[in-house]
């Protein structure tokens, strides 16, 4: 079971100080963006483009549906119609995770701006160079662009705004992270690096609310039974939909940090060895997971200190992000206005 991520990239705009807040985009009338939020309004309400509901609210700008429906689709183009595939759940989940991620964003174009932080054409230009340079030279890359219907000005301005992001998050985050020989022995030392589990999973992808209520029930048995003792090899041999572990009765073994998705590794690392999990949902589904093993770094630490060095660095760095992030929430009264 690997690791899904979904992507979220979002296209920045351009923040102003202004005593009212931003104005937000709203989808025009029979553009094919309209009619596509329209469509997908008969299965979220919210999204009907009309009423242009407000997903995340602050002090400065609010995120709307217009305004998440135009960024995706100067992002992705023709793409955005693949929306239309996702069930109830997946559709929710992207829409209210790129207005969340959308409103992020501009909170912190307002602190690199208020920093006097500036990205020249000449930075910017440089990434696209680089972007070229993959696909086989500029030509290449803006018929890609027409091809999909992406908006090349708006990826420029995608691309500033990372940029700026990231000079002002060097300036705040990632140059006050101090590592010590003390932490890295301390990770070394304590840490399990691999574990190994039997699982079973029950796929509730594309299902309805009630049809992941009924499955919620039957792992709910299946759960008491392994509680009271019952094989959990066969159990997994009997009940679980994941094709990567089933015949083997579950089995992963010997899995990295990083490998599977998070509340699948949080477990699997947290949980103590022997012991089985309640039931605990992923992007995938439901899963009961047994704890089998767990080990640490067997490599001596001079080979991997470095490595070490940069999981610390990351994990810090992520630490402050989020610190910072929840701070400019606050002084920005930062809200998700829907469930």
């Amino acid at each position: 079971m690997m690791k899904r991520i979904l992507p979220i990239i979002l296209v920045g705009f351009l923040v102003f100080s202004c005593a009212q807040k931003e104005k937000s985009a709203k989808l025009e009338k029979g553009t094919d963006l309209y009619q596509l939020a329209q469509e997908l309004s008969q299965q979220i309400p919210i999204l009907d483009p009309e009423k242009n509901t407000v997903i995340v609210t602050t002090k400065k700008f609010d995120i709307t549906v217009g305004d998440v429906f135009t960024t995706l689709h100067q992002l992705y183009g023709d793409g955005i119609q693949q929306l239309k595939s996702l069930d109830t759940n997946q559709l929710t989940e992207i829409i209210k995770g790129n207005a969340i991620a959308l409103a992020e964003k501009k909170l912190l174009l307002q602190a690199a701006e208020k920093n006097g932080i500036k990205i020249s054409d000449a930075e910017v230009d440089s990434i696209l160079e680089l972007q070229y340079m993959q696909v086989g030279g500029k030509e290449k890359f803006l018929n890609y662009l027409s091809n999909a219907n992406i908006n090349f000005k708006a990826l420029r301005e995608d691309i500033r705004d990372n940029l700026a992001i990231n000079s002002y998050l060097d300036k705040m985050i990632m140059d006050s992270v101090n590592i010590t020989e003390e932490d890295i022995q301390k990770y070394y030392n304590e840490t399990d690096q691999t574990a190994t589990v039997r699982h079973i999973l029950k796929i509730t992808q594309g299902k309805s609310p009630e049809e992941k209520a009924q499955i919620h029930s039957e792992m709910e048995g299946i759960l008491d039974r392994a509680q009271k003792g019952e094989n959990f090899e066969s159990l997994a041999k009997k009940y679980s939909d994941d094709p990567g572990s089933k015949d083997n009765g579950g089995l992963y073994k010997d899995f990295g940090r990083g490998e599977m998705v998070k509340p699948f590794e949080d477990a699997a690392f947290d949980l103590p060895i022997g012991s089985i999990s309640d039931i605990v949902e992923s992007p995938y589904g439901y899963h009961i997971i047994k704890v089998i093993d767990r080990k640490k770094e067997s490599r001596p630490l001079d080979t991997v200190r470095s490595e070490i060095e940069n999981i610390l660095i990351n994990s810090r760095q992520n630490e402050l992000l989020i610190n910072l992030l929840d701070n400019l929430k606050k002084e920005n009264d930062f809200k998700v206005v829907i469930p």
